[in-house]
């Protein structure tokens, strides 16, 4: 079930699912959070895997700290989790841009004609508070071209499975977004609202995959489904997949 968007080169940029990898219980597949209680052994083999698609090597792998900020950094180097960000971009060959998700959208950008390439971890959150524009903003002052970007938002948990409070809905405001569930609650259509910001930014050039992660557990992780089951006992300790990108 890994996924690969059309408008990207197979080669350059891969969506991973929860297959390949070593991990096992809660874990079972190709985790890759580094900070879940998975054992530091078969991190370290599922991140190789990753690399290894692109003929990398793990030190390859430019790997963020993420939260659900907005903050975007520029990769001269990579780095393994020492950098707080949400967001990547970088012109420089062999360095894998990571976006690691359990229902989030990951979001994989790329300007091959300028040599520019971004990545985005697109919760609500961080979609709201402008993790997308912020990417291709800095992608742009880096020398890339708007008409030239290519983007593709990636399994994500989908409107049916994504039910929210009436706060969350008076939060973002915008009614083309939801639809109408009980008890003043709505499900949230979040691939449309990164899509939607990625087309005000200016970018036309756009695939989905149309993918929900929440039912699918034979082939992503999923925090709500987990958190719905009762398998996460304490925070920032549930499996991710990883969504990744290089020039």
């Amino acid at each position: 079930m890994t996924w690969h968007a059309p408008n990207l080169p197979t080669d350059k940029h891969c969506f991973f699912d929860s297959h390949g990898g070593i991990s096992k219980g809660i874990y079972k597949g190709l985790n890759v959070n580094t900070k879940s209680d998975d054992l530091i052994s078969n991190l370290s083999t599922n991140l190789e895997i990753t690399a290894q698609y692109f003929n990398l090597h793990l030190s390859n792998l430019h790997l963020l700290r993420q939260d659900v900020s907005s903050d975007v950094c520029y990769v001269s180097s990579p780095t393994q989790d020492q950098i707080d960000a949400d967001g990547a971009v970088t012109d420089q060959p062999n360095t894998i841009l990571c976006i690691r998700t359990a229902d989030c959208a990951p979001i994989l950008l790329a300007d091959y004609k300028h040599g520019i390439i971004g990545a985005a971890h697109a919760g609500w959150r961080g979609a709201y508070k402008g993790i997308i524009e912020n990417t291709i903003n800095l992608m742009l002052q880096k020398g890339a071209n708007t008409s030239d970007i290519a983007a593709a938002v990636g399994p994500c948990i989908a409107q049916s499975s994504y039910e929210v409070d009436n706060n969350f809905y008076q939060t973002i405001n915008q009614s083309q977004y939801f639809i109408s569930g009980q008890n003043d609650h709505w499900f949230f259509n979040l691939e449309s609202y990164c899509i939607d910001k990625l087309k005000h930014c200016g970018i036309s050039n756009i695939s989905a995959s149309g993918i929900d992660t929440y039912p699918l557990a034979n082939g992503y992780y999923s925090y709500r489904r987990m958190s719905h089951q009762n398998l996460i006992n304490k925070p920032k300790c549930f499996p991710t997949e990883m969504s990744a990108i290089v020039l």
